[in-house]
């Protein structure tokens, strides 16, 4: 049986299962190589939420994995050099690996694993960079990068693109068709599916007949959640709330903007802290629409997106969202809005929103082709791809 080497930095949400279910269908062999080293499972601060955040859906079960030494000054993946493992080309050779997969290039080791396995090991790499945040203007120090990623990808045998954005991205840097591998961006659809409807709506005081527009995530500058604040107090309809999930750098700056609104207003915009994943189901599923503003730059995909059309609900996307290209069909589960332009995002608010009774075909549309963006195609890319397969 071929054996893998997965060589990533830390233990997430969203790569755990896949891990899980590779090892389950026993099609090939294999084993994680976590490079931020062991120190990753004792820093539980994210920067993003602004607090300390510990998973609660398990990430290290059922599949074998070793944490790299890691003898960075300052560890981990904020900076190219805080992944250094000197031991890592070493591990991986003495663990017989026919194939490596490499999530990630910018960082010291993982780099290095690339050139120094080039032409010894077949290398599938996985990343989901795009081209959405690239200005159209030219410049040296764009002509350089182009030439440096270039170089990059050329120590690369099989891209794993995750979507119509990233395989474009991988295409302008020097990939050729015959190396990019559709390995589409998901998550556990089946968790996010299976759980029903809550009175989550109902501790809110949100009635059945009001319409809820849902934003969850990290409450920064990126995800550009004043400009969805902004539209709806504009929009000022009563039967519209507005339900904000999460914490970050902006969440103060939110929270005064709303206290200084009428209090009728003020009563139909509501925040919640960070809610964990084992319990995000249920709120989306207490949502009309789920809504993703992204400005950029760095929205490379919105995995969010994808769990909230996993649990039937329609999606109002920015034009900077990496995922808008191919999980959003205009008018059929949602609409794609122009990031920054508080007008459309209006228009489009108020037209998803025109008809109660669509929102639930939208929704259902959301679960038809969510149900396409599942780990088990990402699982038969990456085994096709160390098996040699077409």
């Amino acid at each position: 049986m071929k054996r893998l080497a997965i060589i990533t930095t830390h233990p997430i949400q969203y790569n755990a299962p896949l891990f899980k279910l590779l090892t389950q269908r026993n099609n090939i062999t294999i084993k994680v190589f976590y490079t931020w080293g062991k120190s990753v499972l004792e820093n539980k601060y994210d920067p993003g939420f602004k607090k300390n955040i510990e998973w609660d859906i398990p990430l290290l079960d059922g599949y074998e994995y070793t944490f790299v030494e890691n003898v960075a000054t300052d560890k981990g993946s904020h900076h190219f050099k805080g992944i250094d493992n000197p031991t890592i080309v070493k591990e991986i050779g003495e663990w017989n690996a026919d194939a490596l997969l490499v999530f990630g290039w910018s960082f010291k080791s993982h780099l290095k694993i690339l050139r120094h396995f080039k032409s010894r090991k077949r290398i599938l790499f996985r990343g989901d960079s795009t081209l959405l945040d690239e200005r159209k203007n030219f410049s040296l120090k764009k002509i350089l990068r182009s030439f440096f990623l270039k170089w990059v990808y050329s120590y690369v045998d099989f891209a794993l693109y995750t979507g119509t954005a990233n395989k474009l991205y991988y295409q302008k840097f020097g990939l050729a068709d015959r190396q990019l591998k559709f390995a589409p961006h998901a998550i556990e659809n089946a968790r996010f599916t299976s759980v029903k409807e809550t009175d989550l709506r109902n501790q809110l005081g949100i009635s059945q007949t009001d319409i809820l527009f849902l934003f969850a995530g990290k409450i920064e500058a990126k995800k550009n959640p004043s400009i969805l604040l902004e539209a709806f107090i504009e929009i000022n309809k009563p039967e519209i709330y507005l339900l904000v999930v999460g914490n970050g750098e902006m969440e103060k700056q939110l929270k005064q903007k709303v206290q200084s609104l009428q209090p009728a207003l003020q009563k139909r915009i509501i925040f919640k802290d960070f809610v964990n994943q084992m319990s995000m189901p249920t709120v989306y599923k207490s949502c009309d629409v789920f809504m993703l503003t992204s400005q950029g730059p760095g929205e490379t995909w919105g995995l969010s997106v994808n769990e909230a059309m996993a649990c039937g609900k329609p999606v109002l996307v920015s034009d900077k969202c990496g995922c808008a290209a191919d999980l959003v069909n205009n008018g059929v589960n949602g609409y794609i809005f122009q990031s920054g332009n508080k007008e459309d995002l209006k228009k489009k608010m108020l037209l998803i929103t025109a008809n109660k009774n669509k929102l639930n075909e939208m929704g259902k549309q959301s679960l038809n082709i969510i149900n396409e963006w599942n780990f088990d195609k990402v699982a038969t890319a990456i085994e096709e791809a160390v098996q040699g397969v077409n």
